[in-house]
């Protein structure tokens, strides 16, 4: 049986919102950072996708929304805005309906790849906070980055400030 309920939000997102639900926050939920390799798409990314990358993470960076851990979400996010395009585009140039061999109308392929590359980047931009909808109750003033406490200690103990 799968999980009940709605999906769980993400801390930094909740911390967004201001927390509404007043639930304990999980303080034990996994940190990751973002390194250089995170912020680079991958090679085999579309190119409509690899735009949509260069767009949204920054946005995304900006709000403390994206890891590493969170590559292969922002990929898959990306290839579907890449997918969704490519069938827009065969949509505009072939039409909506095709005619099969048998001279039978159906709709056309590149309707039903649209619609469900749509619907993808629908189910990722919600987990990013890239909707209207879950972006709703987000205050960016609100998030303020947490300082790692065993990084500053190190950089303390060297003298460094920062």
């Amino acid at each position: 049986m799968g999980a009940r309920g709605p999906a769980g939000k993400p801390t930094a997102l909740k911390m967004l919102e201001g927390n509404p639900g007043r639930r304990e926050i999980n303080k034990n939920e996994p940190k990751y950072d973002l390194t250089e390799h995170g912020e680079k798409p991958p090679a085999w990314l579309g190119t409509y996708g690899k735009k949509e990358w260069e767009r949204v993470l920054p946005l995304l960076k900006r709000n403390g929304l994206v890891t590493d851990a969170d590559f292969m979400a922002l990929c898959a996010y990306c290839q579907n805005v890449d997918t969704w395009i490519h069938a827009e585009k065969l949509k505009r140039a072939d039409g909506l309906i095709s005619t099969t061999s048998n001279g039978t109308e159906v709709q056309h392929p590149a309707v039903g790849i649209a619609n469900t590359a749509m619907a993808n980047i629908l189910k990722f931009g919600r987990e990013f906070g890239l909707t209207p909808a879950s972006r709703a109750n987000v205050s960016a003033e609100k998030y303020e980055a947490e300082e790692n406490p065993l990084l500053s200690l190190v950089k303390r103990a060297r003298g460094e400030t920062g």
